[in-house]
C-alpha cells in the first residue's frame, strides 16, 4: 500500500507555538493531558507511601461513601421485588413511545432523550457518591479508574441525548427545493470532482460513468488523477471528460482538490471519492438547497455496495447493517441540528465562493474534509445533510483494510487539538456547534475504556479487588432502569441501525488499534500521511489477520484463566459480578476473532440479486428465464430443466432492452432447476453504460435495512459460536471459495 505524505515545510493552520523543543516536541494539549495524569500519579503513589494528609483524605472519602445521601438509596420496602417497578414502568413507557411513534419524532426524541439524560445523571451520581471504595489504596485506585473509564465511555451518550432534541429532517425541504431544479428555475453552473489515486481503472471507469448519468445538464466531469498514470487519461478521453493531474502530490487529497478548483470555475462542486456511484438524481435532490446563500455545503450519506469485512467474514451480509449507518442515520441529523455537520469527503456539493474565502480545502490534517466543514461553519455559513441514500462507494475489503481505514479517521480527528481548526477553539462557532463536535471527538477516546472493560473482570478475580461496593437492590433500583430502558430503545432511536451487542462487537474489533492511534497522535499528532484504502481487490485463499489476532488471544486466554478461577471458587464467594462480565467478554472476544479470518473473494466486480425476465439467443434456438445474479462481468440465470444451449450466446434483458453477448462458463442444477453462469463479451461503451445505470443509479434502489434487535442478535451472536464447526465440513469450504 502507498502513503502520500505533505510536502515538507509548515503546515497551514498549525500552531507552531504549540511544541517545545525541536528534536523530541512536546504539543500544549499533550503537556495538559500529561501533567493532569501526572498529577494523579503523584496522589496515587502519595497514598500508597502512607502519606499522612493523603491518607487522611481518602479516610474522610471512605466515610462519604459509607454514609450515602438517603434520596440515593432505594426505598426500604417490606419486599424488594417492588424495587423493580421504575424498570417495569420505564419499559412500558418506552413501548408505547415506540408504538405511537415508530420512527423518532421530535416529540418522542425530546422525551426519551430527556428521561435517559436524567437517568444518566442519576446513575453517575449514584457511582461517585456510594459504590466506590476507598478501603486501601489499591482497591481505591482501581475503583476511582473505573468510574473514570465509565464516564469517558457514556458522556459522549449524555452529549447526544442533549443535542437530540434539535435534530432534523430535510427530506420536506429537498422536496421543496428540488422542484426549481427539475423545472430548469434554477441551474447553476457545476464541476463533479473524481480525485483518484492508485484505485483500479475498472473502479474509476465505474465512478466517471455515474456521475455522467446524472440527470443535469450544467455540468463537467473531472478526474483529478495524483498518480499520472496513461490509462487513466486515456480512459477519461475514451469516456469523454476532463483530465487533471499535477507534478507532485503535496497536500495529498486537499492538495489534489485545491489544484482543481484553481483551474475550474463553476458555482457549484461536487466531489465523489473514486470507488463512488452517484444515483442520476443526485443534484436534482441536493443542488437547490444553494437557493439560500447561507448554505456552504450539502452533505449526503455514505452508503456501500458491498458488505462490509465483519459481516462479510460472519457471514451476516444480508443481516448486518454497515457500521457508518450509525453516524449517518442517527448522528448526523443530531449534529445538523446542532450546526455541526461533518463533511465525510465525498459524497457532498460545496459552494465555490464560500471555499475560496477560506481559502479553499484544509491541507493542516489528514482529515481534509472534516476541518473544511468547521472553517465554513466557523465563518458563518450552514452545512446541510440530507439523510437520502444518493450515491454507494466500495467498503473496505478486508479486515486489515477496514481497521487502516478507521485509524485514518481517527488519526485526522484528532489532529484538531493541535491545529487552527480546532472546533472547540476555533472562533466562530456556537456552544452548541462546539458540543456537536466535542461529541465526535470524544468518540475515538471510548477505545480505551472498551480495552480497560476487557481487563476489569481479570484484574478484579485474580487481585481479589472490589472497585464497586454495591448491593443488589441499589443495582435493581438505579443501574436497570437506565440499561433495560437504554437495550430497549437504543435501536429505535437510532433508527435500527444498529443494537447495542453488535455495536459492542464492532467496538471491540477495533478498540486495541484505535486505542494505540489515539496514544501515539497524542506524541506525534503529524506523524503519518495521508493513507489510501486499498479497494477493487480479490482473492482465492482464506486469509487471517494475526496482527489483530494475537492481542485479542491473549486477552481471551487471560479471561478465560480468571473465568475457570471464578467458577472454581462460586460456591465460595457466591454471587460475583466479574464470572457474569468475563462470560460476556469471552462472548464478544471469541466473535471478534473470527471476524478476522477474510474469506475468499475470486471476483473484482460485487455480483447484486436480480429478479427479471431474460430472453436467452444462440444457434440452438431462443430460451426465456429468470436472473438470479448480475455484475459488470457477467450474470447467473434460471432455465427450464430441458434447455439445450450453444457456449456462446445473446442475452436480452428485459425491459431494459439490453443486448449483451456472452458466454456460458457454468452450469448446474440446484432444488430442480438448472442455473447457467454466462460471462459478458466484448462489452461496448455504452453498453458497458446501461450496465452501470442499472446496476448503481437508479434512484432510490439503496435502500436502509433494519438491524436486528436485541433478543435477535444475542442468538446471532450465540450461534456464531458454532461457526467455527463448519470449517471442518471441506464441502462448504469449498462453496465458500466459489461464492461470487
Amino acid at each position: 500500500m502507498q502513503t502520500i505524505k505533505p510536502a515538507s515545510g509548515n503546515r497551514r493552520g498549525v500552531y507552531n507555538t504549540q511544541k517545545f523543543g525541536q528534536k523530541f516536541p512536546i504539543y500544549i494539549p499533550t503537556l495538559l493531558i500529561l501533567s493532569v495524569l501526572g498529577f494523579l500519579a503523584a496522589i496515587a503513589i502519595s497514598w500508597l507511601l502512607g502519606n499522612s494528609h493523603v491518607t487522611e483524605l481518602f479516610v474522610q472519602l471512605h466515610l462519604i461513601q459509607s454514609n450515602p445521601p438517603q434520596w440515593l438509596m432505594p426505598p426500604q420496602l417490606g419486599n424488594e421485588y417492588y424495587l423493580l417497578i421504575p424498570t417495569l414502568v420505564l419499559f412500558l413507557v418506552a413501548q408505547v413511545i415506540m408504538k405511537f411513534s415508530p420512527e423518532p419524532q421530535a416529540w418522542s426524541r425530546r422525551l426519551i432523550g430527556g428521561i435517559l439524560l436524567a437517568l444518566f445523571v442519576r446513575y453517575f451520581l449514584w457511582r461517585s457518591l456510594c459504590t466506590l471504595n476507598f478501603s486501601n489504596p489499591v482497591d481505591g485506585m482501581f475503583s476511582v479508574s473505573l468510574l473514570a473509564m465509565e464516564l469517558l465511555a457514556m458522556v459522549g451518550s449524555a452529549f447526544q441525548m442533549l443535542l437530540i432534541i434539535t435534530a432534523k429532517k430535510r427530506d420536506r425541504e429537498a422536496d421543496k427545493y428540488s422542484v426549481a431544479v427539475r423545472e430548469n428555475r434554477y441551474n447553476p453552473t457545476v464541476d463533479i470532482f473524481i480525485p483518484t489515486y492508485n484505485e483500479p481503472d475498472f473502479i474509476v471507469k465505474r465512478t466517471i460513468i455515474g456521475c455522467q448519468a446524472i440527470n443535469y445538464d450544467r455540468k463537467q466531469v473531472y478526474v483529478l488523477d495524483d498518480t499520472r498514470r496513461q490509462s487513466i487519461k486515456q480512459l477519461a478521453q475514451e469516456l469523454g471528460c476532463h483530465y487533471i493531474t499535477r507534478p507532485d502530490n503535496s497536500y495529498a487529497k486537499a492538495g489534489n482538490l485545491n489544484n482543481a478548483l484553481k483551474q475550474t470555475n463553476s458555482e457549484l462542486i461536487v466531489v465523489f471519492d473514486a470507488d463512488f456511484v452517484p444515483t442520476t438524481n443526485f443534484l436534482e435532490r441536493t443542488v437547490g438547497f444553494f437557493q439560500q446563500e447561507k448554505i456552504a455545503l450539502v452533505q449526503t450519506p455514505q452508503s456501500f455496495y458491498n458488505s462490509d469485512p465483519i459481516a462479510r467474514n460472519l457471514g451476516l451480509e444480508k443481516v448486518l447493517t454497515a457500521e457508518e449507518e450509525v453516524f449517518y442515520r442517527y448522528l448526523q441529523p443530531i449534529k445538523d441540528g446542532a450546526g455541526s455537520v461533518v463533511c465525510a469527503g465525498t459524497s457532498f456539493v460545496a459552494r465555490r465562493s464560500a471555499l475560496k474565502e477560506i481559502g479553499y480545502f484544509a491541507t493542516d490534517s489528514v482529515s481534509e474534509d472534516y476541518f473544511t466543514g468547521i472553517r465554513l461553519s466557523a465563518k458563518g455559513y450552514e452545512l446541510a445533510y440530507i439523510d437520502e441514500k444518493l450515491s454507494a462507494g466500495l467498503a473496505a475489503e478486508s479486515i486489515g483494510a477496514h481497521i487502516d481505514q478507521r485509524l485514518r479517521w481517527a488519526r485526522g480527528t484528532l489532529q484538531a487539538f493541535f491545529i487552527k481548526s480546532n472546533p472547540l477553539t476555533i472562533s466562530g462557532l456556537g456552544l452548541r456547534q462546539r458540543l456537536g463536535h466535542l461529541e465526535g471527538l470524544l468518540h475515538w477516546f471510548t477505545c480505551l475504556p472498551r480495552v480497560f472493560f476487557l481487563i476489569v473482570p481479570t484484574v478484579c478475580i485474580l487481585a481479589q479487588l472490589t472497585p464497586v461496593v454495591a448491593t443488589l437492590p441499589e443495582i435493581i433500583y438505579i443501574f436497570l432502569p437506565y440499561y433495560a430502558l437504554l437495550l430497549t430503545i437504543f435501536s429505535w432511536l437510532n433508527k435500527r441501525s444498529r443494537s447495542i451487542l453488535l455495536s459492542d462487537v464492532y467496538a471491540l474489533i477495533q478498540a486495541i488499534p484505535v486505542s494505540i492511534t489515539v496514544i501515539e497522535v497524542l506524541f506525534s499528532p503529524f506523524g503519518q500521511g495521508f493513507k489510501v484504502t486499498p479497494k477493487g481487490l480479490a482473492q482465492d485463499k482464506f486469509n487471517y489477520n494475526w496482527s489483530l489476532a494475537i492481542p485479542m488471544t491473549i486477552l481471551f486466554v487471560a479471561t478465560l484463566a480468571s473465568f475457570s478461577i471464578s467458577i472454581l471458587s462460586l460456591r465460595e464467594t457466591g454471587f460475583n459480578l466479574g464470572l457474569y462480565w468475563s462470560s460476556y467478554n469471552l462472548l464478544t472476544i471469541t466473535v471478534a476473532m473470527m471476524t478476522l479470518l477474510d474469506l475468499p473473494k475470486p471476483s473484482f466486480y460485487e455480483w447484486y440479486d436480480h429478479k427479471k425476465e431474460i430472453n436467452l439467443y444462440s444457434d440452438r434456438g431462443c430460451y426465456q428465464g429468470i436472473t438470479q445474479k448480475i455484475s459488470e462481468e457477467g450474470i447467473e440465470i434460471l432455465l427450464d430443466r430441458q434447455v439445450n444451449l450453444a457456449t456462446d450466446v445473446m442475452l436480452e434483458l428485459i425491459p431494459e432492452v439490453l443486448l449483451l453477448s456472452g458466454k456460458i462458463t457454468r452450469s448446474y442444477v440446484k432444488d430442480g432447476d438448472v442455473r447457467a453462469v454466462i460471462k459478458f463479451q466484448k462489452v461496448s461503451i455504452e453498453q458497458h453504460r446501461e450496465l452501470i445505470e442499472m446496476l448503481y443509479c437508479r434512484p432510490g434502489q439503496w435502500q436502509k435495512r433494519d438491524t436486528p434487535n436485541e433478543l435477535q442478535s444475542a442468538l446471532i451472536l450465540f450461534k456464531l459460536l458454532l461457526r467455527p464447526l463448519m470449517f471442518l465440513n471441506a464441502k462448504k469450504v469449498r462453496q465458500l471459495k466459489l461464492r461470487y
